[in-house]
């Protein structure tokens, strides 16, 4: 399925590109998600001229992440959960605490922008978590879970 991306798509391609894709994953995700169009002759027609409102829109996107990268700099959140004497959980921190516990602290982070790479947390302890706010904007956020 050749598609044009109307967004920066990690792993794929910058704004603009025609990519060739599986359909499930074109009608899937990028459709209907708004970062692709399907590339025929209207659509590369309308996309060309209204190159420059995209690449407007996908700078304001970037800069609007990076600012919010900037605030998020340095955090550290902490979660209290229940946990046995010896730091075992009952339970998992997944990203939706995570995500949770930093908009409570005034951070606007969605859970889809949680990034566990090593599954939910089932210990006590200290970990590194990435937020991805953007294809190209990344944070590191200290999470500390503790046992109540």
């Amino acid at each position: 399925m050749e598609l044009i991306l109307l967004a920066k798509v990690k792993n794929l391609g910058n704004l603009g590109d025609k990519v060739d894709v599986k359909p499930g994953y074109g009608r899937n995700f990028l459709l209907p998600t708004g970062k692709a169009v399907r590339a025929n002759a209207d659509n590369i027609a309308a996309f060309e001229a209204r190159r420059a409102e995209y690449e407007a829109k996908a700078k304001d996107e970037l800069s609007g992440a990076e600012g919010r990268a900037a605030k998020l700099d340095g955090v550290e959140v902490t979660i209290e959960v229940n946990a046995s004497p010896e730091g075992k959980l009952f339970g998992s921190v997944s990203t939706r605490d995570i995500a949770e516990a930093l908009v409570a602290k005034g951070y606007d982070v969605d859970k889809s922008e949680v990034i566990q790479s090593e599954g939910p947390f089932r210990n006590t302890g200290e970990f590194e978590v990435v937020i991805n706010l953007h294809a190209d904007v990344t944070q590191t956020v200290k999470v500390k879970v503790v046992g109540a």
